[in-house]
Parts: structure tokens; sequence; C-alpha cells
């Protein structure tokens, strides 16, 4: 399901979190090569992503989840 980035915060071993529009969170993690988001990195660069529209893994009719 679509919905969007309302905010961040830092979970407990220090990594960056979206709180999501529909309630839930999901980490944003910048360790490439697999997940390249520079932008997580500064205050600034998290900034530009509020609004954005992701897809919930977590909401009923989110996308499946990743295997392998």
């Amino acid at each position: 399901m679509q919905t969007r980035i309302a905010g961040f915060h830092v979970d407990d071993e220090g990594q960056w979190v979206a709180e999501l529009e529909c309630g839930h969170t999901q980490h944003m993690r910048h360790d490439p090569p697999w997940q390249v988001r520079p932008w997580v990195l500064s205050p600034e660069g998290r900034a530009t992503m509020l609004g954005t529209g992701i897809d919930c893994r977590t909401c009923p009719g989110g996308p499946a989840p990743h295997r392998g």
C-alpha cells in the first residue's frame, strides 16, 4: 500500500527509521551496494524526502516480503 513519509527517528541501534502516515515505520539505511540512500545521512537530505510516497511493507495489501 502506498503511504508517505511523515518524519524520521533513530532506533536503538543508531539506524534511521521513516515514520509513515499510515502509522507504521520502515528502516531507511544507506548500506551500499545493497541500499543506496545517501540522503538519509543529513538533516537536509531527510527533509527532502518528507511527503515522498513509498510502499508500506506492513499494511494489508503491501508488497510481498523480499526473499533472497
